[in-house]
């Protein structure tokens, strides 16, 4: 449905020509009308039906850009500084969770479980202290003083070996002292991207480093898109309505759902970011294509005919309305 001004009653289909038939011509028809015998609207397969007020939808247009499902992708750095001497991830490959993607040599490592080891050593120490502390003040050889003095040193070597495994956990450790790193994937999915080759020099984000990223978990079977909308048009937008995503070059248009509305305008643009999820099972779309994005807002009232009834002529959109019976009885148009 197409909203119209027009008041009468258009057709539905023509099948004839837009100038005046023969008989018409003869008759005297006026310029710019077709009169039409009942047979030969019968033959065309003419229709009429009345302008009327319809629910017309409606469609917001916007440019949208298409980025990963940021719940579906893991952006892999490493935390140890080091070389990398064996790269296991090749772009593409599907991995599990866990699987290794390439190996770091690093002298975090060996520092992390020798500190490991050092601070159990150190726990034991004060823990034995402790409890000959406590002995000695029951037989009356050591002060109150001198028992809290070595709980506290206890208490500080507990908490010394807890802040070690810590590091040791983060650095995915074995008990051994060891300077071989395992960079593994934190979810499955397919290498996306991988910027680190054989002898790359990486810094490592627990030694302060600027979080690199060197590999890109994840799939494409579900993108975003994100487009910006007017301040004018959000009281039309909401979660759950239908989009419309078309990118030059993928073929025909990607269907998908609004699933969040930011609550905040950019206040440079005066525009609220949309978001959209779209079903990719091809990968046709990848992330920084730039599109248009449509979405399906409340229809409104208006006058409308169907779009059948629209003829196009030179790059217009024409139709036909009645205009009653002529002089001998055909219908004027």
């Amino acid at each position: 449905m197409l909203r119209s001004g027009l008041l009468g009653v258009t057709l539905l289909s023509m099948g004839v020509s837009c100038t005046p038939s023969r008989a018409a011509t003869a008759a005297g028809a006026p310029p710019g009308e077709v009169w039409l015998r009942a047979d030969e609207v019968t033959a065309a397969g003419i229709a009429g039906v009345p302008v009327e007020e319809h629910n017309v939808d409606d469609v917001l247009v916007a440019s949208g850009r298409i980025s990963f499902n940021e719940e579906r992708v893991a952006h892999v750095s490493s935390p140890v500084s080091g070389r990398v001497v064996r790269i296991d991830g090749a772009l593409g490959q599907h991995v599990k969770r866990g699987q290794v993607l390439a190996l770091i040599t690093s002298p975090d490592l060996g520092d992390a479980t020798s500190a490991l080891a050092k601070a159990g050593a150190d726990l034991i120490a004060t823990e034995h202290a402790f409890q000959r502390a406590k002995l000695l003040r029951e037989g009356g050889g050591a002060s109150d003083a001198t028992v809290e003095l070595a709980e506290d040193a206890w208490r500080i070597a507990r908490a010394e070996v807890e802040r070690a495994q810590e590091k040791v956990a983060l650095f995915h450790a074995g008990r051994g002292v060891t300077e071989s790193y395992p960079l593994t994937s934190p979810i499955e999915g397919n290498i996306l991207a991988r910027t680190v080759t054989p002898g790359f020099e990486v810094q490592g984000t627990y030694s302060g480093g600027t979080l690199p990223e060197l590999f890109t978990v994840g799939d494409l079977d579900d993108v975003w898109v994100f487009a910006d909308i007017y301040e004018t048009d959000l009281a039309r937008v909401h979660a759950g309505q239908r989009v419309d995503v078309s990118v030059v070059g993928t073929g025909k248009p990607f269907q998908g759902t609004v699933d969040y509305v930011a609550n905040m305008l950019d206040p440079q643009t005066r525009t609220a970011r949309l978001r959209c999820s779209i079903h990719n099972p091809d990968h046709r779309l990848e992330p920084e294509m730039y599109g248009t994005v449509r979405v399906a807002v409340a229809p409104v009232q208006a006058l409308a005919v169907p779009r059948g009834a629209l003829l196009h002529l030179a790059g217009q959109a024409l139709v036909f309305v009645e205009k009653g019976a002529a002089p001998d009885g055909r219908m004027r148009l």
